[in-house]
């Protein structure tokens, strides 16, 4: 899909050199990918690093200048698929507000249909690509007597409406990037566009890091050079410390507005002649050197479906941990079934040799694969020594060879039995899949069982997801009933590069087996997740929750350390006026909620979820994302004997209301028919049919309904014996027939959109 778009992009940058702008020599066409560079950039390149608007062209005869149309050699065809026209940018805004490790963006722009005539219309596409770990909020459009918003409404309600509207593109082109479509838009319309997100913040040796793509390319700027072009900047922090914020970087001048204990606010305005060509970064500090920790108490929302009291505590690792590390035992679960095959695999297993070289000489570890069938680099568990590491790298290459069937159970059985009688360590499991099975609940309940009874450290399970076929829902399901951490990717050319995060943050763990004292005092105390994962020192703790009672003054967090000894600390009561927890932990509440309800099956929280998910504006399993359109019409003449008397500017015109059902992009709960068939790991539809196949399907699905009594063979014998002129003459008669069977092949006509081209 991705290619899919960047290659009508392309089309849509070559067929923009039709528009003709005066006689201003500083305007130029849009700058192209030099022809070398062209078939290995241009899926990259043309990917939208911004929030973009295309113009969707299946006529190429609508480009041209709405303001000052030109003569245009008339161009036969259409474009199929259709071309994407960027269209030109007038105004961008930028808010962010950051709370504890999330972002809430909001990005406000208007564009220009500036590519098609006045008379047409077309239909216009928005990108919006999306940062680290985020969830679409919701987008609003607005131009001349039309208003369009999305909305979530339950998964039902979207199902019915689908059978009397038709569905609207729509959903993830890519997993971080998000695309909308506005229907017939006319030429030389401008739209005004409000889209919302939220993002993670990465963290890093103490510091917090925001990344927002905001790297608008040069064709996007207006050509004409008197239309003012402003460019604005918001940013807010609130760390909830308590303590002061350093600002470490930041990408584009910002101004300080305001500083308090634990917040800043800064400010960018400024008339620039091309947009921002670089993405809006900003990184600051605001942990100590040690373990420390705060708890956020807040009233339920009078909106909210959970009328309980709000809290949330925090964990920061510090900068510097001088605790001895305890020794770690270490076994690595890989499945290696045909779908795993080639990169996907050569990846897997270049992240295991680096992280076995992180691995201590007091660490040991081992290596399960499994498909039908399970396999061992070792009976017992190996000691980290180069000799044992160089061991298992070669036995990994010889043995990460693909195989039919994905039978989980064993390999995590063996893994736990391996772990069972661990003693002053901290026993890990890394489980890696890109398929589902059928037994997924039965796997969970035993591996719960199995951990109850593990010990006072019960191994953490560590899984890690690849593509869309695997339950993710099972992975995070199984992540947290042993306190682990769970891991995604679904475009597989990333894999390598998370599973070194997953890797990173499970191996740095400074503080386990993690309980909040007064808790257990309080009335239907409900947090999320319900066992606390473990502190590592490459990421902060965040834990949301809700609850009826009161919290006293005095709360403690209590765990244990690397070296195995127990610690306490004494967390920060303050009331969180100002932050909205809320829509903060409303994507992470929802994933585990949905994880939950997938275990066990319980409608109550199924419904739970759904309307958690209208409440916040972020999408789940549960709901469906709908465009709502609302169009003004004008209002009829009013009959007053005999003379017609329009309503006056001051009255409300009649807004009638359209829902447009949007394209399901949920993940869903994994494929166990694509595992069974082997189908790689990856994001996105699969890939369609182009128009040879259509022609090559059509014709030998009519040959065989004309010649259905007769064999491969006789024709082979047939056709050996026939003169050029014959084969000619066959060949077109064959094609004639073929197309007549399968009209649909010539209803478009591909279009070589380019001048030059």
């Amino acid at each position: 899909m991705a290619e899919d778009f960047a290659r009508a992009v392309d089309d849509g940058l070559k067929l923009a050199k039709r528009i003709y702008f005066g006689h201003d020599r500083a305007v130029a066409a849009p700058r192209l990918t030099a022809p070398m560079e062209r078939s290995s950039t241009t899926s990259q390149a043309h990917l939208p690093s911004s929030p973009m608007v295309y113009a969707v062209i299946p006529d190429p005869g609508i480009v041209d200048n709405p303001d000052l149309p030109s003569y245009q050699p008339h161009v036969h065809g259409r474009c199929d698929p259709p071309a994407l026209i960027p269209l030109q940018m007038n105004g961008v805004e930028l808010h962010v507000d950051c709370y504890l490790d999330t972002a809430l963006v909001t990005v406000t722009g208007s564009w220009r249909v500036h590519c098609v005539m006045g008379s047409k219309r077309c239909d216009c596409r928005i990108a919006i690509p999306i940062g680290d770990q985020g969830s679409i909020l919701g987008v609003e459009v607005e131009i001349p007597r039309k208003f369009y918003t999305t909305q979530l409404i339950t998964a039902q309600d979207g199902n019915e409406l689908e059978k009397t509207a038709q569905t609207q593109s729509g959903g993830f082109l890519k997993p971080n990037i998000f695309i909308l479509t506005v229907p017939q838009v006319d030429g030389g319309t401008n739209l005004s566009i409000k889209m919302s997100w939220s993002q993670k913040l990465t963290y890093n040796d103490g510091q917090f890091f925001l990344d927002i793509p905001f790297n608008f390319p040069e064709y996007v700027t207006p050509a004409v050079k008197k239309i003012s072009k402003r460019e604005k900047i918001y940013l807010s922090v609130n760390a909830g410390t308590g303590t002061e914020v350093l600002c470490k970087g930041c990408s584009h001048p910002l101004k300080e507005k305001m500083r308090n204990a634990g917040k800043l606010s800064f400010a960018y305005e400024a008339d620039v002649l091309k947009w921002s060509n670089t993405d809006f970064s900003f990184s600051y500090t605001a942990s100590s050197s040690s373990i420390v920790g705060g708890l956020f108490l807040q009233p339920a929302p009078v909106q909210d479906v959970d009328q309980r009291d709000i809290f949330s505590f925090y964990l920061f690792p510090g900068k510097q941990q001088r605790t001895k590390a305890v020794k770690r035992e270490v076994v690595f679960v890989v499945d290696i079934s045909k779908s795993m095959a080639g990169k996907t695999l050569e990846d897997v297993k270049n992240a295991i040799s680096t992280a076995l070289s992180k691995l201590n000489p007091e660490d040991s570890f081992n290596i399960i694969t499994f498909s039908d069938d399970t396999s061992l680099f070792s009976t017992s568990m190996e000691l980290v020594t180069t000799d044992a590491v160089e061991r298992g790298i070669e036995w990994m290459n010889k043995n990460f060879v693909i195989a039919d069937g994905t039978n989980m159970l064993p390999p995590l059985e063996k893994a736990v039995e391996m772990l069972s009688n661990t003693s002053g360590s901290i026993p890990m499991i890394f489980f890696l899949t890109d398929g589902s099975v059928e037994d997924e609940r039965k796997i969970c309940g035993v591996m719960k069982k199995r951990l109850l009874n593990a010990g006072s450290v019960c191994p953490r399970i560590h899984t890690f997801g690849l593509g869309v076929f695997c339950n993710h829902y099972f992975l995070q399901m199984l992540a947290n009933l042993s306190r682990g951490q769970h891991e995604s990717v679904y475009n597989t050319d990333h894999i390598e590069e998370r599973l070194d995060k997953l890797f990173t943050r499970a191996l740095s763990t400074v503080l386990l087996n993690i309980t909040i004292e007064p808790l257990q005092n309080l009335d239907e105390v409900e947090a999320y997740p319900s066992n606390i994962p473990d502190l590592t020192s490459s990421s902060p703790l965040m834990i949301y929750g809700r609850y009826r009672g009161k919290f006293p003054e005095n709360v403690k967090a209590n765990g244990l350390l690397g070296d195995l000894s127990s610690f306490s600390v004494d967390l920060i009561v303050q009331n969180a006026k100002d932050m909205p927890l809320d829509k903060v932990f409303a994507k992470n509440v929802i994933d585990l909620l949905t994880a939950e309800a997938w275990f066990s099956e319980d409608n109550q929280l199924i419904e739970k979820i759904t309307k958690l998910s209208i409440q916040t504006g972020v999408p789940s399993e549960y709901t469906r994302m709908i465009q709502l359109e609302n169009t003004e019409e004008a209002s009829k003449p009013i009959n007053t004997g005999g003379k017609k008397k329009a309503e006056t500017n001051g009255e409300k015109q009649k807004v009638v209301s359209r829902k447009i059902p949007l394209q399901n992009f949920g993940i869903g709960f994994g494929d166990t028919t694509a595992t069974r068939e082997n189908v790689p790991p990856g994001f996105g539809e699969q890939r369609a049919p182009d128009a040879a196949e259509k022609f090559v399907k059509a014709a030998s699905s009519c040959c065989v309904s004309l010649c259905n009594k007769c064999c491969c063979m006789c024709c082979v014998q047939c056709c050996t014996k026939l003169n050029d002129q014959c084969v000619i003459v066959f060949t077109q008669l064959f094609t004639a027939i073929a197309c007549i069977a399968c009209f649909e092949c010539c209803t478009h006509v591909c279009c070589a959109c380019g001048g030059d081209d």
